[in-house]
């Protein structure tokens, strides 16, 4: 892999880049949009134990919230992103998280098991709108090398998420008790929501709309996933998310179960990895403008499937040390690769941003609900399991990508 000779572009596809300035309103807005629906799919497991005490249910019964909360992500991205691209994001942002502070409501109400479920899947099919259309928004107002940078930061708030989200959740529980969750979020979509209406509103203008009828989105959909631009890149960057869910999902056996760390321990232990993404995150675009997107996008996937070799190479129970290490090496790599090959993916599908962003959260919601249930029924160690995972899902994106930039090459 050699240097790119002339003036780097991050995008060469791309149009010339828009004249919108790239300011910390946007950022913390996009982060925000990209956020919430991550925070929002782990952040009650702390309280597993109390809501199956109160509910009379067991934990691999509540496990049902959050399958059934993935499931309804995935698909429902699929229709939200050519709505926005007929009607306009604000619409659909706006309406998504008003849906979803309803299904805040339920779930906080919930008294049986069946009403918790109906909670999580109506806070789901709301909050896939502002994790689909904060990437869209991004696309809309920035290319080349601002739409990389502005996307590396938002995939800090998104890596950063599952990090919080379980510390934000065992606090919450054992101060003010497990309601006190959804009460959180609630408010925390809110405010998004009226920062997005005051700060930004609209970016989709009239003129730029696409009439969507539903046997043009479905050819629509089938033309993307045939389409090696975007279907290359677009399950790399899935399946490299996919193994970042993984971690999470096995962690808790990891740390609690093996190394012995207490529940607060762990939900520190996770908040203390965001200060490892953070870092890639802010290096991504630089090393990008220096070396080559391509270039940068590939290492970082061979760093993070390193990582992930770690573990399957190592004792099936290991010391905290050697799987700090793995879970560094893995999240540097991702932090690197995630959100160069996210504006790779989007980069030349501008005119169709939404149901490119739809269909890229299918694909990374719909890879990480199976290498999350993947990494909790193998029948093998845990640590091997997710070591497993990590390697054989970097290593297909490495080829995927490869040949990407092969087809790229010779075009």
């Amino acid at each position: 892999m050699k240097p790119e000779q002339s003036t780097p572009v991050i995008l060469p596809e791309a149009e010339q880049t828009q004249g919108q300035q790239l300011t910390g309103k946007i950022i913390g807005l996009l982060a925000g949009l990209s956020a919430i629906g991550i925070l929002s799919t782990n952040i009650i497991l702390p309280a597993f134990p109390d809501i199956g005490e109160q509910l009379g249910v067991s934990s691999r019964e509540l496990g049902l919230t959050l399958s059934s909360f993935f499931i309804t992500f995935a698909l429902a991205q699929l229709v939200v992103g050519p709505l926005a691209d007929r009607f306009g994001r604000k619409k659909l942002v706006l309406g998504g998280l008003s849906v979803f502070m309803v299904g805040t409501v339920v779930g906080g109400l919930a008294g049986s098991l069946e009403m918790l479920i109906t909670g999580r899947v109506i806070q789901a099919l709301g909050v896939c709108a502002a994790a689909v259309l904060s990437r869209a928004i991004a696309r809309d107002l920035f290319t080349g090398e601002r739409l990389a940078r502005a996307l590396s930061l938002t995939m800090i708030a998104t890596a950063t998420a599952p990090g919080f989200s379980p510390l934000i959740g065992s606090v919450l529980a054992a101060t003010l008790g497990w309601r006190a969750i959804f009460i959180a979020v609630g408010l925390a979509a809110f405010a998004v929501a009226v920062f997005y209406a005051s700060a930004l509103g609209e970016t989709h203008p009239a003129e730029r709309r696409a009439a969507h009828s539903i046997p043009g989105v479905m050819v629509a959909y089938v033309k993307l996933a045939l389409n090696a631009k975007f279907i290359l890149p677009a399950m790399s960057v899935s399946l490299l998310m996919s193994g970042l869910f993984a971690s999470f999902s096995a962690a808790p056996a990891i740390l609690m179960g093996g190394i012995g760390l207490s529940s607060l321990q762990t939900g520190l232990y996770f908040a203390s990895t965001v200060f490892v993404v953070f870092a890639a995150g802010m290096a991504s675009p630089r090393l990008a403008h220096r070396y080559g997107a391509q270039n940068i996008t590939l290492v970082g996937i061979l760093i993070a499937l390193s990582g992930g070799g770690l573990l399957l190479i190592g004792p099936a129970a290991p010391g905290l040390g050697l799987y700090t290490l793995s879970m560094i090496m893995f999240l540097w790599g991702m932090g690197l690769a995630n959100p160069l090959g996210t504006a790779i993916t989007m980069g030349p599908f501008g005119h169709q941003a939404g149901l490119a962003s739809a269909l890229l959260g299918f694909l990374s919601m719909g890879s990480a609900a199976v290498t999350t249930w993947l990494a909790s029924v193998l029948a093998f160690p845990a640590v091997t399991s997710l070591g497993g995972i990590q390697v054989i899902t970097c290593f297909i994106a490495f080829l995927l990508f490869s040949l990407r930039c092969q087809l790229k090459a010779s075009a």
